[in-house]
């Protein structure tokens, strides 16, 4: 037998639909992770971490007290929450809260870019917004429900 006759099956695979759901949890995960990690790579800049051994925030007025740490958590609550929600929400209400709070998020984030210099933050920062927006398209082109043929 010959090797010009002779064909190998080229192997398939089998694609598999992400339910919207799992994509969306996730990509509140990822966009967290990259937030988490422009923050600590922060503390890696002289007037960030100056700023904070002298309790404030660098290049502000903003002092860091409980006042200041309960805002940022409160800040960042809804984005860590909707890692959850995103998997346990009715899919009206979790398209509806994914769209709001990502986008609301995305705006946050363009406004804290605006004046700053340093690259790792706006490159954290537009990876976060093309994150957010996944999010917000993702829910937005979340499939209609199949309708079910009624029984005669």
């Amino acid at each position: 037998m010959s090797t010009t006759t002779m064909t190998r099956p080229t192997r398939q695979y089998r694609d598999t639909r992400v339910d919207v759901k799992l994509v969306l949890s996730a990509l509140w995960v990822v966009m967290l992770f990259v937030f988490a990690y422009v923050d600590l790579f922060a503390f890696f800049r002289a007037d960030v971490l100056g700023a904070a051994l002298e309790g404030t925030v660098a290049t502000t007025p903003l002092a860091v007290n409980q006042v200041f740490l309960t805002s940022a958590l409160i800040f960042i609550l809804p984005a860590t929450l909707m890692m959850v929600l995103s998997l346990v929400l009715k899919p009206r209400v979790n398209r509806v809260l994914n769209i709001v709070v990502s986008l609301l998020y995305a705006v946050i984030i363009i406004a804290l870019c605006i004046g700053e210099t340093w690259v790792y933050y706006l490159l954290g920062s537009a990876v976060e917004v093309v994150l957010l927006l996944a999010i917000a398209r993702s829910a937005w082109t979340w499939p209609a429900p199949r309708s079910t043929p009624a029984l005669p």
